[in-house]
């Protein structure tokens, strides 16, 4: 900013030359402008957990992870849903179907069983339906 003194017939005059500054003035919108990220606020973001009013407190249910197990018991593979324990693919494909299918299920892999006996209980849990399907290594 520049200041200079003019004469004028009332007397002398401080005038201001303003250029510089609008420029600075401009240049610091256009920086702002620039850097702002638009992102939505995370207040108005949909959460991703939901409570109902009817059950807002929730079930036993919405708690209990469905588990199959995959072991070898009297050296024999088998497939163990809660106390159920089956032999066949089928028989665990119908315990399946019955339950939820917006849980998700866990698939435990024991030691000692075959990868395609435990490959049989993932494609089983496929089949009847749920998209989320986890394998889990026993310890």
């Amino acid at each position: 900013m520049r200041f200079s003194m003019r004469q004028h017939r009332g007397g002398n005059r401080l005038i201001m030359n303003m250029t510089s500054m609008i420029d600075v003035t401009f240049l610091l919108l256009v920086y702002f402008m620039v850097s702002t990220v638009l992102a939505s606020p995370e207040d108005r973001l949909t959460p991703t957990i939901r409570t109902q009013d009817e059950s807002a407190s929730g079930s036993n249910a919405d708690f209990q992870p469905q588990i199959v197990d995959v072991l070898m018991v009297g050296g024999k593979p088998t497939y163990r849903l809660g106390q159920i324990d089956m032999t066949s693919v089928a028989d665990l494909k119908a315990r399946l179907s019955g339950l939820p299918v917006e849980l998700g299920v866990f698939i435990r892999g024991g030691e000692g069983v075959s990868v395609g006996f435990t490959m049989a209980a993932i494609q089983a849990a496929r089949d009847a339906g749920f998209d989320q399907v986890t394998y889990v290594p026993l310890d």
